[in-house]
Order: C-alpha cells, then structure tokens, then sequence
C-alpha cells in the first residue's frame, strides 16, 4: 500500500467513528432518556455535547499538528477517544454521560480535519473525486450498519455497549497513526491566534446552547442570552479578524463560490437529515411503537439509496458540474422527508421505505457533490485551513439541524396533537431544505468553470 492510501485509511477510519457516533447513538437515544429519565430535548445533549467537542477543537486542530507533529497529534486523539468512550457507557448519571462525550468530541475533532488535509493535499485535482468516492462510501456504510447495530444492541442488551463498540476501532486508528504518519514539522510555527480560537469557541458554544436551550424545557429568556452571546462573539470576532494576519479561521476562503456553497448545502441535506431522522426514530418509537432494531434498519435503505447516488456522482461529475448536482439532490431529499408526512401507523411501513430511499439518493447526491466541491480551490496549506472551515461547518450542520426541529416540534407541540407536531415539522423541513435553489444561478457548470481557466 502506498503512502498517500495509508494516509487515506486512517482518515477514512476516523471519519467512520465519526459517523458511527452520530448515528448508532441516535438510535439509542430513547432507551437512554427512559433509563436516566430526562425528556426527550434533553436527552439530545448526547448527540450535542459530543459535536460542541468536535466543533471547538476543530479551529486549533491545524496548529497542534503543526507544533506537535500530525503523528503526534493523531495518535494522541484517538487515545483520548478511547477513554472517554468507555467512561460514557460506564457513566452513572446523565451529566455525566454529557460530559464524557464532550470529552469524546475533542478527541475526535482533532483527527478529522488533520487527516482530511494531510489526504486531500495528496490527492489532488481530478484524483480529489476519487478520494471523495471513498469519503462517502464510509459516509454511507457507517449509517447503514450502525443504526442496525445499535438497534440490536438496544434491544437485546443494553444502550451503554453503542459506545463500548468503539474502542477497538479507536486503538487501531491509533496504532496506524503511530506506525504510519510520516510528516515533518514546519520550520518556522506562526504564532496561534489564541484570541481568535476563544472568540470562535465562545461563539459556537454559545449558539449551540441556545437552540438546544429554546428547543427544550428552559427558559426562553436563557436561550435569548445564549444566542445574542453567540451573535456578539461572531461580531467580536470578524473586527479581529482584520486586524489579525493568521486568524486561527480564515475568513477569506469563503469567497470561493465552491466552498461556501458546499457549506449552504451541507445544512440543507445532512444538516436538515439529522434532526429529521434523529424526530423521526423517537416517533417510529415512542408513537408507532417500533422496535430499535426495525428503527435503524430504515438506515440501510437510506444508504443503499447514497451508494446508488455515489456511483451517479463518480461517474457524471466532471461532465455535469455542480450546479446540476446539487439542484437534483435537494429535490429528491426534500420529496423524500415530504413522504413522511404521510406515516400515520405501522402499516405505513411502505411509506417510510420509499421516504428513506428517496431521502437517501437525494442526500447522497448532495453530500458527494459538496465533498468533492468543497476544497477543489485550495492546495497546500490553504486547503488545511478550508478543511477547518469545512469540518466546522459539517459538524456544526448535524448539532444545528437537530436542535433547530426539535425546537420546532417543542413549539408545535403546545398547540398541536404529537402526530401532527411530527408531520407538520416533516413538512418544515422539506422547505427549508430547497433553500439552497436560490444561490445555484451563482455556482458556475464544470463546462463554464474549465472556459475560466482556458480564458
């Protein structure tokens, strides 16, 4: 195996754990809630601190593998990893669960950015769509078998070995960085934009606590002061972000139409998709009364439907762009979480399998088409600081999109009967997830993009 594929591998199987955390979790959310007995918007902070980790280590990612080496650093998180996921299924109470995951967060954050940059920079140009393909091949097995996995293991054991399961996949992602990973450190290290990293951290924090603070059983006024601290944060931050000539994140990247519409698009389908399935698996299973297993199986369906989506991408996308990509993406992914509103009882299983396929194509469609988008104008040491861009704004899209429907549901559930809450949010989403229609006129085809560099 050459160098640049084992690089690749080790990414790849962080990017699985990844996956595997957000969706295997998911599914176990309910049994958890029942057994720690907190309600269902609270029971979310097990997805959400485990993303508020991953989201403030990502901006500082770049420089700790720059001092301490990628090696190092890679080695190191998923050590950390390790720990904190079995302290989470030995936890004993449910702050305590929060806590652990947030730990488990941090340890994951700082592998996916590393190692996506340490692999994008080694597969460049038309060969950044064939490591995109296998991007999203993990991006689809991880939730295919994982829900399943942890709707068994719900179902015939107990909720706390969804996170035993990692450890063996975090050790050996771990002993591969150590034997593996042969960078060498930069000469000369800028100095690190401390007070920038405080100022993105307090930001996201902040805007994350407040939706899940309005989305749940607190005080509006609590999360109007978390939000409009998260508003000031991110003024605070774009005035010393002129100032500051190696903001910890770089700013101007966003003016590449590649990058910040990828982004637009990550929250319109798998941002929208989170919070969508992560409503959906606690009506399958608290109103329809589905198993957790039958639950996470609607999961195989969703990526059976993305690896039909990933071999249209690969195929088609030097010839048809972007552009036309996305727009097919969102239609689908919205039809699809539109189907939902028509799920009434279990009888309706048909209904649910068409809705998780098309959600599925569309989704895939999408998700491929931004990865691969996403850092096509960066190399070098640009494309580290877009991956920091990009991973923040990944992880952010899955923690926003669940808070933003649960919210939404909370709300609609004061003056609606639940299943109409449900479907009535299914239907929300839909919308919103055709936002993104009205920025494709500013993304060029491929065809006008290669007039550009010819010109």
């Amino acid at each position: 195996m050459t160098y640049r594929y084992k690089v690749a591998l080790i990414f790849l199987i962080g990017f699985f754990i990844d996956c595997v955390n957000i969706f295997m979790s998911a599914v176990a959310l309910p049994s958890i809630a029942d057994d720690m007995h907190v309600s269902t918007s609270s029971v979310a902070w097990v997805a959400n601190a485990y993303i508020l980790g991953l989201t403030l280590i990502i901006p500082i990612s770049t420089w700790l593998a720059e001092r301490f080496g990628s090696r190092e650093i890679l080695t190191a998180s998923m050590l950390v990893f390790s720990v904190a996921v079995g302290l989470c299924g030995m936890a004993s109470s449910f702050h305590e669960l929060v806590g652990w995951r947030f730990v488990q967060g941090i340890g994951g954050g700082l592998l996916i950015p590393v190692g996506q940059a340490l692999t994008f920079n080694l597969f460049k140009g038309d060969q950044r769509a064939k490591i995109s393909t296998l991007v999203m091949a993990v991006a689809l097995i991880a939730p295919a078998i994982s829900p399943t996995i942890g709707g068994v293991i719900v179902d015939t054991s107990s909720w706390r070995w969804v996170f035993y399961c990692n450890i063996p996949f975090s050790l050996i992602a771990a002993g591969l960085s150590w034997l593996w990973i042969k960078e060498e450190r930069p000469v000369d290290l800028a100095r690190p934009d401390i007070k920038g990293l405080l100022l993105v951290s307090a930001a996201l924090g902040c805007v994350l606590m407040g939706m899940s603070l309005y989305g749940g059983d607190y005080p509006a006024m609590a999360a109007l002061i978390c939000l409009t601290a998260g508003v000031t944060f991110i003024l605070l931050y774009l005035l010393h972000y002129r100032r500051s000539k190696n903001a910890i994140v770089e700013l101007s990247l966003l003016k590449s139409k590649k990058l910040s519409t990828s982004i637009f698009i990550y929250y319109a389908i798998p941002g929208v998709f989170t919070g969508v399935n992560l409503l959906n698996i606690f009506y399958l299973q608290n109103s329809l009364k589905f198993s957790a297993q039958l639950t996470g199986m609607f999961m195989i369906l969703y990526a059976l439907g993305a690896f039909i989506a990933m071999l249209i991408c690969g195929r088609v996308y030097n010839r048809l762009g972007a552009r036309y990509l996305f727009t097919l993406g969102m239609l689908l992914h919205s039809a699809g979480i539109a189907t939902l509103y028509l799920v009434n009882s279990p009888s309706d299983l048909p209904v649910i399998i068409i809705a998780y396929c098309l959600m599925g194509i569309g989704g895939g469609i999408g998700a491929n088409t931004a990865q691969t988008t996403s850092l096509l104008d960066f190399e070098g040491d640009a494309t580290h600081k877009g991956s920091v861009i990009w991973n923040i704004n990944r992880q952010m899209s899955f923690s926003i999109g669940a808070a933003l429907f649960l919210m939404i549901y909370n709300l609609l559930l004061k003056h609606l009967e639940s299943t109409q809450a449900y479907h009535l949010t299914f239907a929300i989403a839909a919308l919103i997830g055709l936002f993104p229609l009205l920025q494709m006129s500013n993304l060029n085809t491929q065809k006008e993009r290669h007039a550009q560099q010819n010109s």
